[in-house]
């Protein structure tokens, strides 16, 4: 699927919630804002069993992102509607009235969120444990590993979506394995990880997400290929 066009972002994808996403040389980079998160939303398609190969780097280990995959429909209504924004002081942190108006939003499902609590997103993060680092289906299903290549490098990461089946590759390596139909999956420990009740559509929308402002991330590639056998 085309990322940029004429030096812009292509118009098949579309922003929900704060910052959003630049041409970088070719590439997608993330333009966080420190209001809050954002969400580029591939509008074009809804997927279902498929494959998405996403090529990415980050410029540290840290770098905070995530593609999602399985949105809900109801996205596209959260265009307009970025909810509520972080105030932080000199140093970025947020203030604690603003904190306790995010959280409420999140809980509303407002802007981006409505993503996070409606769709699944595979982690991109160097850091954490395993349930929060890259490849992880976020604080669902960890992965059992990371990339043995260093920030500023490529990496490509393989996502199938097979009935209610996520896996993820990286770099050739299978790192993960989820059913949405398991329940044995850990508990909600924070405000910010998923609802578990909400069930997601197995046909939905893909987006790559922009996080706080020192989380640069680039993407080269996300393509997509059907899967005809769910078996797989």
């Amino acid at each position: 699927m085309p990322l940029v066009s004429d030096g812009k972002v292509d118009a098949s994808w579309v922003q929900v919630g704060w910052g959003g996403f630049v041409a970088d040389d070719g590439t997608l980079r993330t333009a966080p804002d420190p209001k809050g998160l954002g969400l580029l939303v591939y509008k074009r398609e809804k997927f279902g069993n498929c494959q998405i190969r996403v090529v990415f780097k980050t410029k540290e280990a840290r770098s905070n992102s995530g593609v999602y995959v399985r949105i809900d429909p109801g996205i596209l209504e959260q265009i307009n509607n970025p909810g509520a924004a972080f105030d932080r002081d000199a140093s970025g942190k947020p203030s604690a009235e603003s904190m306790e108006k995010m959280k409420a939003s999140g809980e509303h499902e407002d802007g981006a969120w409505f993503a996070v609590h409606r769709g699944y997103e595979i982690q991109i993060a160097g850091a954490g444990d395993p349930v929060h680092r890259t490849g992880a289906v976020y604080s669902l299903s960890p992965s059992s590993a990371l990339s043995k290549k260093a920030p500023g490098e490529w990496k490509t990461m393989v996502i199938t979506l097979a009935g209610t089946r996520i896996s993820v590759d990286m770099d050739g390596e299978r790192i993960t394995n989820f059913d949405s139909e398991n329940r044995d999956v850990p508990p909600r420990k924070i405000w910010h990880e998923p609802k578990r009740e909400p069930k997601r559509p197995e046909v939905g929308y893909i987006g790559l997400q922009n996080h706080d402002p020192s989380d640069i991330v680039w993407f080269k590639e996300i393509s997509v290929r059907p899967l005809r056998d769910a078996a797989k």
